[in-house]
């Protein structure tokens, strides 16, 4: 069972701590818009890939999505292409340790929340909240990619219920937005993003009262999060399977802290989008010859938005089937097939997620597709999502998104969602700030 943060718990809550981040230099790159990136699993491949590559020789995505002839190959070379940028003045490390500001705006969406690293805490505790499982050979992949370049290349997205006003660690936000940024640019997407530091000691002690009560959501980045996890164990000689010791303290050595965004969701709510499926290796024509009654199927009048909203207006479990350049809904699940394929040991909430149906009784029971990278992709896009089947000669499964407060009611149980089953935003830009090991701690 979780505990919860709070007076029974006073080692428990969210500590960030400040950290040198590792920046790049305004002179030395075509312009930070250039350099920048999204996260590495929001990257749509090959052609978002070469996107960024052509964008500047020094876009971020040469570290996060390194290209070479085999994973430890990728992974060498992004911990030299590191290296030879600090040594370069590409990238510069600041003064002083700071906890950095972050503000996206673009439109009507403005985001504010504090960059820093945060203590790891072990997961009995509940101090922050997962809401998905994770694929472990994504996990293998990140942890040596952090372990090659000894650097937290880009932050998670952690969300938390402040007091929905501008206190605490919210008004240390507030007050720094006020000041000159460090740095400001516009991507090409329409966000413009703003970066403060916090250095001053009682700011920051202002900001870690406050979040030492708190307790945190993943919005996004769950495998990154596993992967701190599964750091943080490796370097910790005769701790249990979690790598913390049993009071749950730790050493304060690098890897016991990774870098992540908080956002105060009462004061900037995040937008929740779906995140879209992938089968490569089933056409439509196959997906719907297969149903056989297991659900019921509509034809939907496109283009995407028209199908998309048809999609939102239906009740129940339903999902959008495409990739033959028609759209296919498909809704009113079998009951009796969803009891006989839905796990009974989860809460009534979970065994209605439309990510649960898809995945337990339609992906493994139905069309049987093996839950495996090369069977399933997953996009955020659902243009992308639905050009990429077409391009594949696949299907994609367009879903709907899920309201913050199931997936934190969820968490708070200790029951996570079906992978992929959420997509929080505005996700922070990649290659803004970089948390990497001093040259001396190196080799620890």
């Amino acid at each position: 069972m979780l505990r919860t943060p709070g007076p029974d718990h006073p080692p428990s809550g969210l500590h960030l701590a400040p950290f040198r981040g590792l920046r790049y230099a305004p002179d030395r790159v075509g312009s930070l818009a250039a350099v920048t990136s999204p996260p590495y699993d929001v990257v749509v491949r090959p052609d978002g890939l070469h996107h960024l590559q052509t964008a500047d020789p020094y876009n971020i995505v040469r570290l996060i999505l390194p290209e070479a002839t085999d994973p430890a190959a990728r992974h060498r070379q992004a911990a030299a292409t590191l290296r030879r940028w600090e040594e370069e003045g590409v990238l510069v490390r600041d003064r002083h340790p700071a906890l950095y500001v972050y503000e996206q705006r673009r439109g009507d969406v403005l985001q504010r929340g504090l960059i820093g690293a945060l203590r790891l805490t072990p997961p009995d505790e509940g101090v922050v909240l997962p809401h998905e499982d994770v694929i472990s050979e994504v996990v293998e992949d990140r942890a040596a990619l952090m372990r090659a370049t000894a650097a937290n290349l880009e932050p998670l997205l952690l969300s938390y219920q402040g007091d929905g006003t501008a206190t605490g660690a919210t008004a240390v936000v507030e007050r720094a937005v006020g000041k000159v940024p460090l740095l400001s640019t516009t991507t090409e997407d329409g966000f413009s993003h703003r970066l403060w530091a916090i250095t001053d000691p009682d700011e920051l002690a202002k900001a870690d009262h406050d979040l030492s009560r708190r307790q945190a959501l993943i919005a996004d980045g769950h495998h990154r999060w596993a992967t701190y996890l599964r750091l943080r164990a490796e370097r910790t000689p005769g701790a249990g399977s979690g790598g913390f010791r049993e009071d749950g303290f730790r050493d304060g050595g690098f890897w016991d802290h990774g870098l992540v965004l908080l956002v105060d969701t009462a004061r900037y709510p995040l937008r929740v989008q779906a995140i879209h499926r992938i089968l490569p290796h089933l056409p439509p024509a196959d997906a719907l010859s297969r149903l056989d009654g297991a659900f019921r199927v509509h034809p939907v009048d496109g283009p995407l938005p028209n199908a998309l909203r048809a999609l939102e207006a239906t009740p129940g479990n339903a999902f959008l089937l495409t990739g033959d350049g028609a759209f296919h809904l498909l809704h009113d699940p079998d009951p009796a097939l969803v009891a006989r394929t839905v796990r009974d040991d989860r809460p009534e909430e979970w065994r209605r997620l439309d990510a649960t149906v898809l995945h337990s009784t339609l992906l493994d029971a139905v069309w049987r597709v093996p839950d495996r990278s090369s069977e399933i992709g997953y996009l955020h896009d659902a243009t992308a999502a639905v050009e990429q089947a077409e391009r594949l000669g696949g299907s994609a499964v367009l879903m709907r998104a899920v309201v913050e407060e199931t997936v934190r009611d969820l968490a708070r149980q200790g029951v996570t969602m079906p992978r992929k089953s959420t997509s929080f935003g505005p996700k922070p830009a990649t290659g803004l700030v970089l948390r990497a090991m001093e040259r001396g701690e190196r080799g620890r």
